[in-house]
């Protein structure tokens, strides 16, 4: 489906013919868009107030902080562990060093208010791009918009402050670079960039391998095409070739990273491993019973409707593009936001265009055909507004708040805009002030998902046993791990093979609950959250 097909002709027709006059010029440049609106509510949402919180609930941006602070201090990439007790000195891949890095300088300037908002602005701009390109790839406005809030809504279990962001802003840029020139030529010469963008992409997040995906999947519908459209065999022969370069330069390209081809091959071996896959939560399959996981299915539904409906041939590539977002998504928790993103670039052109042709069909009842004539009407008319916005200063205005507000410690005057820190209800933060000022150096062994932050709040003078680096540890650990969170037979033993001293647990957790019946483990601190056992006499090492 060319930029120029009927599916999205019509619709910009339909736009041109409306009886909405376009605002003033001078208008334009105060009148902010739904894109400017979307940007600012969504950066405000996710950074400001109780809201702003929620992209720490996980401890991981903790370690990745202190990974940047390393580089900054040492000027070079970390290849071994240095933050565990019984992995220190072990070869390690910091897959995110680049982001780290950039969060670690964020850090340094703005403390945690600025990891926040700067997680919250490239949350913003990857949503607001895919509306922006949803529209333009020929979507209706409200269409489009209810998609987007359905994206939204799926992607909302993984709004982090973690580098797995930028993969989504990454497979928006991608997607369109590959899907935009599939049949404009003249748009091919953008596809160049991809090797470009795969460097920024291997040293930013393991992600990159889904641009891999991507590429392979454009490569696998023209090979189809090709067999099955004879008539223009030699032009897509030709998308064949240029992909199969592309996909080749781009795959060179990255292993321009720290650690060349063992990137690749550890990234293969961690995704592979089963053990760890069936243990990891977010790689699990996703509970439906959950609002977010509900939003995909729904948008599932949507897009099954949209392609039952279209009366444009949809495309081999396209259609595998899109069984394969919905395949990865209720494959993994982890891979909604990036099916979301997908399959609303997908289908809100294809839905769009059924609506529009639905109004025309005489065989659809009248009051029918009137609502979405007059919905359709509406759509054009405020999409007509959206093309004629132009100054976006509202978004400017917000952002420069937001940044004067990181620049003083997330106040604007007397009002605390930011105000972002690890949650103590979730985190041990009584226990590691306690830690602290004690001045206890023994390795704490602790929750796998608290481990980011005890790194955070205690590295270097007081080092973890465990963090949720699970392809750092392997299954093999974790095995032994869950044996001793799990009181199975032989946890005792695994404690005295780590040479463990000091416990940190959630409060009420069996383990805890043990430990207090168990002779030699004294409470050092116990509060609402956390209990912290001392062994005496400590076990030597």
């Amino acid at each position: 489906m060319s930029p120029t097909s009927p599916q999205v002709g019509n619709h910009r027709d339909a736009i041109d013919s409306g009886d909405f006059s376009a605002p003033s010029s001078w208008v334009r440049w105060f009148l902010p868009s739904i894109a400017d609106l979307l940007f600012v509510a969504l950066l405000l949402g996710l950074s400001c107030g109780a809201l702003g919180r929620l992209l720490l609930r996980d401890s991981d941006s903790g370690w990745h902080i202190v990974d940047g602070q390393q580089i900054l201090a040492t000027h070079s990439i970390p290849r071994v562990d240095s933050f565990s007790s019984i992995m220190a000195g072990q070869a390690w891949y910091a897959w995110e060093w680049l982001y780290d890095l950039g969060m670690a300088v964020i850090h340094r300037a703005f403390g945690l208010n600025g990891v926040v908002f700067y997680t919250a602005a490239i949350i913003a701009a990857t949503f607001v791009l895919m509306f922006f390109l949803a529209l333009r790839r020929g979507g209706s406005l409200i269409v489009t918009l209810v998609l987007l809030l359905l994206s939204l809504g799926a992607s909302s279990v993984h709004f982090l402050a973690r580098p797995h962001v930028i993969s989504w802003l990454f497979t928006v840029i991608w997607f369109e670079l590959i899907d935009s020139a599939r049949t404009n030529e003249s748009l091919r010469t953008r596809l160049y960039l991809l090797p470009v963008l795969t460097i920024a992409w291997v040293n930013l997040h393991g992600g990159f391998v889904l641009g891999f995906i991507l590429l392979a999947i454009y490569i696998v519908g023209a090979v189809i095409d090709y067999f099955v459209d004879h008539e223009n065999r030699a032009a897509v022969l030709r998308w064949l070739k240029t992909l199969s370069i592309i996909f080749g330069l781009s795959f060179l390209a990255s292993f321009i990273n720290p650690y060349g081809y063992h990137l690749h091959t550890h990234i293969y071996r961690y995704l592979t491993d089963r053990f760890l896959m069936n243990q990891i939560s977010e790689f699990l399959s996703p509970d439906f019973h959950g609002a977010a996981q509900q939003c995909f299915a729904i948008l599932l539904i949507v897009a099954f409707i949209a392609v039952a409906t279209a009366r444009e041939k949809f495309g081999a590539s396209r259609l595998l593009v899109l069984l394969f977002a919905a395949y990865s998504g209720c494959y993994a928790t982890r891979n909604l936001p990036t099916s979301s993103l997908l399959i609303t670039l997908l289908i809100a052109p294809v839905l769009s265009h059924s609506i529009s042709q639905t109004h025309e069909n005489s065989a659809v009842a009248s009051w029918l055909r009137h609502s979405l004539r007059r919905f359709d009407s509406f759509g054009n008319r405020m999409q007509r507004v959206e093309l004629n916005a132009r100054g976006h200063l509202w978004i400017i205005g917000v952002f420069v708040l937001c940044f004067w507000a990181c620049m003083h410690h997330g106040r604007v005057g007397s009002t605390q805009l930011i105000n972002a820190y690890f949650d103590q209800k979730r985190f041990p933060v009584e226990a590691a002030d306690y830690i602290t000022l004690q001045h206890l150096r023994e390795p704490v062994f602790s929750m796998d998902y608290w481990g980011g932050y005890l790194i955070y709040s205690l590295y270097p003078d007081t080092k973890v046993v465990v963090d949720d680096r699970h392809d750092l540890y392997g299954d093999q650990f974790f095995k032994d791990f869950l044996k001793v969170i799990l009181i199975q037979p032989g946890w005792d033993k695994a404690l005295d093979q780590w040479h463990v001293n000091a416990v940190l647990m959630p409060s009420g957790s069996t383990l805890a609950n043990m430990l207090r019946l168990t002779p030699g483990w004294t409470i050092l601190h116990e509060d609402s959250t956390a209990v912290l056992f001392q062994r005496t006499p400590p076990i030597s090492t």
